[in-house]
């Protein structure tokens, strides 16, 4: 199954999206200026992420955003939940699923 133009497109409109809002929040934070809500345990250039049933959490660096196999699991995430719905980002997969990308992007 390739990837057709309309799907590339579709994720770098996803990737940038997320971009943006993991650069307003690194902005927020060297500046002091926290929202309420946002987890002050995340180090920079890192967001966290919901994983599976159960919502694990877990915080990955801001790199694996120009991984396919992430921008997948992005695109998935976008399909299934859309990215406002207000409870943090989701990844609709196992975690196992998860930790096994995770492991083959290091």
């Amino acid at each position: 199954m390739g990837i057709t133009k309309s799907n590339k497109v579709s994720q770098r409109a996803v990737i940038k999206q997320i971009m943006k809002r993991c650069t307003r929040i690194v902005k927020k934070e060297s500046f002091g200026e926290f929202e309420e809500g946002l987890p002050m345990d995340v180090p920079r250039g890192h967001f966290a992420v919901y994983v599976g049933e159960n919502r694990t959490r877990y915080i990955v660096p801001i790199s694996y955003l120009g991984n396919p196999q992430f921008q997948s699991l992005l695109q998935q995430a976008e399909e299934e939940f859309g990215f406002d719905h207000g409870s943090g980002l989701s990844i609709p997969c196992d975690e196992e699923v998860f930790e096994y990308v995770a492991s083959m992007i290091n």
